[in-house]
């Protein structure tokens, strides 16, 4: 194999390893955070849902203080919740609210996802294509020789 082909071969494998691989984990990542950010909210209406069939009116829990470290918890009014609604905000629903806002918001992040799978897509196809472009330089070189 000549030295020429040889570069050729390297840079390409080099933009695989360096740019589209890397490129392809990140997005791999921020579509499994909005699938956990989407899983937390479908926990959360099925919480919602069991209070409202039950018609809970106390309810005694864990907190997750971080680190794993619960506590045991008293909800004296279930007919509110407190909703983190983005940039440090909370916002006060009725449970009734609060499931339409996180049926909005799962529709959001479903979308989001949707675009990461496009992406990943993309770069799969593209890494794809390069290393299908090595083995043909590789399959042409073996034939000229």
């Amino acid at each position: 194999m000549n030295k020429e082909i040889e570069e050729q071969i390297l840079k390409y494998e080099k933009f695989v390893n360096d740019t589209l691989k890397p490129k392809l984990k990140n997005e791999l990542d921020l579509r499994d955070k909005i699938y956990d950010e989407i899983s937390e909210y479908s926990k959360l209406d099925t919480k919602i849902e069991f209070i409202k069939e039950n018609n809970l009116k106390k309810l005694r829990t864990k907190v997750d203080l971080g680190s794993n470290f619960y506590v045991n918890a008293e909800v004296t009014d279930t007919e509110y919740i407190f909703m983190n609604i983005g940039y440090g905000f909370h916002a006060q629903l009725k449970l009734d609210e609060a499931q339409k806002y996180i049926e909005k918001k799962n529709k959001l992040l479903e979308k989001k996802a949707e675009k990461h799978s496009e992406e990943i897509a993309k770069i799969k196809s593209h890494i794809k294509l390069v290393l299908d472009t090595i083995q043909q330089i590789l399959e042409l070189n073996q034939e000229e020789q």
